[in-house]
């Protein structure tokens, strides 16, 4: 009598940031595009933008993922709370400084399967009085249509409800308070004076490509030889390479697609922006002579509680929180910060010579609790 096959999920070492292959990743392909520009300028969205960068040497700008509030909104209206203050308080300085001018969803913007349906109360309300530009690129829970315990059946296709509201061929009113989004599509190139931001779609368990294509993957790689060398270069992709969290751990293959870009086009970004796994997490990663900063931002209110977020592993030796800087199973990758027990989003500034970027956090209570890590990129 032969053995019955095991798919069970292969354990990692508790330092290994990257998990085993999955078995069968799922693969749903994306709504076909006829666009061949997928390149959208911020001030076709923020008009006069261009004049104000460059008054004010700076770019700035919020982004955190995984917002989807299906068990209650509280912590994400917390949150946007904290980033509408941020933006009121630049304005009221005169000058305005440091005013965030747009925020970048990293995906899984509803819960659970991306439904039109889910948007205003999970999406526009919660962001009623964010009244900068949100873009976005979209998680897998945008583009799942799998029907889980409890849900509704799918009467809608993959991404559906995330292309009505971000890639609207013009601007409507969905809800009273903001009109939707004109992206060019689910991957797509936000160009701005200071910063090239690469939004990539990582589908629904960690892939740029179906088995035996490669449109996206070699997408990326023109994106990056096309993307201008005199200012910031940022990737953002849902599905997070490395992850030290007890849940999901990180993405091999989205790593590897990100390796064959650099190694095609000869160059690296200076940050790369994931969400996915419901913390925070800031990975160094040596490549030559630079140090590429690996960020997961994924606590941005779908997690309601503690129990809820992705705890980072504890060290099996002594049974305590890990201590960073935390060198992990790869030679070349170190966890430099991490916080598993409160919600937060980033705040990015670019400007010439360097991107500055600050983690703020708020408890489950609703109390700002400030800066929690912060770090400076240098340019160039």
């Amino acid at each position: 009598m032969h053995k019955p096959l095991s798919f069970s999920k292969p354990k990692r070492d508790f330092n290994n940031p990257v998990s085993p292959p999955a078995h069968s990743p799922a693969f749903i392909p994306p709504p076909i595009t006829n666009n061949v520009n997928l390149n959208l300028p911020l001030d076709i969205i923020l008009p006069g933008v261009d004049a104000k960068i460059a008054r004010v040497q700076a770019m700035v700008f919020h982004a955190v993922g995984d917002t989807g509030g299906i068990k209650g909104t509280e912590v994400e209206e917390e949150l946007a709370a904290v980033m509408v203050k941020q933006i009121e308080d630049s304005r009221a300085s005169q000058p305005p400084v440091d005013e965030p001018l747009f925020f970048y969803h990293l995906g899984d913007v509803v819960y659970f399967n991306g439904m039109s349906t889910d948007y205003p109360v999970q999406f526009y309300e919660p962001y009623q009085n964010y009244d900068a530009p949100i873009v976005a690129i979209p998680g897998n829970h945008d583009g799942d249509t799998r029907t889980r315990t409890g849900d509704v059946p799918d009467d809608e296709t993959t991404l559906y409800g995330f292309m009505q509201n971000f890639c609207a061929p013009s601007p409507q009113y969905l809800f009273k308070h903001r009109a939707t989004m004109t992206q060019p599509y689910v991957y797509w190139t936000l160009e701005a004076p200071l910063a090239t931001i690469i939004g990539l779609y990582s589908n629904v368990d960690g892939l740029l490509d179906g088995p035996g294509t490669f449109e996206q993957q070699r997408w990326l790689a023109q994106q990056m030889k096309d993307a201008p060398d005199d200012r910031a270069l940022i990737i953002a992709v849902h599905h997070a390479p490395y992850s030290l969290d007890i849940s999901h751990g990180g993405y091999g293959d989205i790593g590897l697609a990100l390796d064959r870009a650099f190694n095609t086009v000869g160059r690296t970004p200076h940050l790369i922006l994931s969400g996915h796994v419901h913390d925070y997490q800031r990975f160094m990663r040596k490549v030559g002579d630079k140090e590429i900063p690996y960020v997961v931002a994924g606590a941005g209110g779908y997690a309601d509680s503690q129990r809820a977020m992705h705890r980072v592993v504890k060290d099996p030796d002594t049974g305590k929180p890990l201590v960073t800087p935390f060198q992990t199973s790869l030679a070349d990758v170190t966890l430099a910060a991490y916080n598993d027990t409160e919600p937060g989003f980033l705040k990015l500034k670019v400007t010439k010579t360097e991107i500055n970027c600050e983690y703020y956090t708020i408890n489950f209570q609703g109390s700002p609790q400030g800066v929690k890590d912060q770090f400076r990129i240098p340019l160039g």
